[in-house]
């Protein structure tokens, strides 16, 4: 059982939440740095916090100077942390901040589109290059052998949050329905992070890829989840206009971005070819999350089971 100390910035995320949730479990003392010390943790009651080995402390990871007293306070050695957009420099400021308050290993959440020659990783493929600067950063910073890049794939919850209105209206209209996901749950991916926090790295491994257990197409995974919720659903294609207004007045994101994921999701792939959104994977890697978590991953369904009212409220 360890009794590290470790600091999990952005704990009220569904990784972070699982990610503290785990590193205390298995032994680790558990700073939640966060903007609002006041707003829950998913899955942590005020009972299990008070009763728990956790504490609480203020901290913007856009903050370097927050983010060096936080860790300061925490006396942590490890830290948690994952792509904190609006910084100018890639997060390095913080990184060094980290480095200086006496961070000595940093688990990072990047993304599975970080591959090859990170360098080489171009601007125009926007997620896999934001996340490859921090990358870069740690390591600069840190040196390749202390920190560990978490690289999931796509998230389960994207459905919700890309389809929620549609399931309540029970007209769900998909951009791409043959795109073929792993969907992995975000607290499997938490609680790979959690470990691997409150442990050290596994066979010297300071790259992990995490993907759900199976690979289903967009059109498939809104099925399961009509089923499960009950919904006699009706699902339309959204051509690649339609799409890109979704992204960007309904979800927010910023034009390059909702770019990128139409181009991703519009892929036109080998029949048979193993890759997630275009990104090809390793088999094997569809394992990952039971080798380092212990834990056999999540399925789709299950994970909308365990998700009904978020569809539905």
């Amino acid at each position: 059982m360890s009794s590290r100390n470790v600091i999990i910035f952005g704990p009220t995320g569904a990784v972070g939440s699982a990610a503290a949730r785990t590193a205390s479990q298995v032994g680790a003392n558990v700073t939640l740095a966060m903007r609002n010390i006041q707003k829950p943790i998913p899955g942590l009651s005020d009972a299990d916090e008070k009763t728990g080995n956790f504490a609480r402390v203020h901290a913007d990871l856009t903050i370097p100077d927050t983010v060096h007293e936080a860790v300061r306070q925490s006396q942590a050695t490890h830290a948690f942390v994952y792509l904190a957009l609006g910084t100018s420099d890639n997060m390095k400021a913080t990184i060094t901040a980290l480095k200086s308050a006496g961070i000595e290993l940093v688990v990072f959440l990047s993304s599975f589109t970080v591959r090859g020659d990170i360098p080489a990783i171009r601007p125009s493929d926007i997620i896999a290059y934001m996340h490859a600067q921090v990358e870069l950063n740690l390591r600069e910073v840190f040196g390749q052998d202390n920190f560990v890049s978490i690289r999931p794939g796509s998230f389960a919850s994207n459905i919700l949050q890309y389809y929620k209105r549609g399931f309540q209206k029970g007209h769900v209209e998909i951009f791409s329905p043959n795109a073929m996901l792993d969907h992995i749950v975000p607290e499997n991916i938490g609680c790979v992070s959690g470990t691997v926090l409150a442990t050290g790295p596994q066979d010297d491994q300071r790259t992990i890829y995490l993907y759900g257990p199976e690979m289903l197409s967009q059109l498939e995974a809104a099925k399961i989840a009509g089923g499960v919720l009950g919904i006699d659903l009706k699902i339309d294609e959204r051509d690649a206009q339609s799409a890109y207004k979704m992204f960007t007045e309904e979800q927010g994101m910023p034009p390059p971005l909702a770019e990128y994921l139409i181009q991703q999701f519009g892929k036109r792939l080998p029949k048979g070819a193993h890759t997630v959104l275009g990104t090809p994977i390793d088999k094997q890697e569809l394992g990952n999350v039971e080798k380092y978590s212990g834990k056999r991953a999540t399925t789709f369904k299950e994970w909308v089971e365990d998700h009904k009212s978020e569809f539905l409220s």
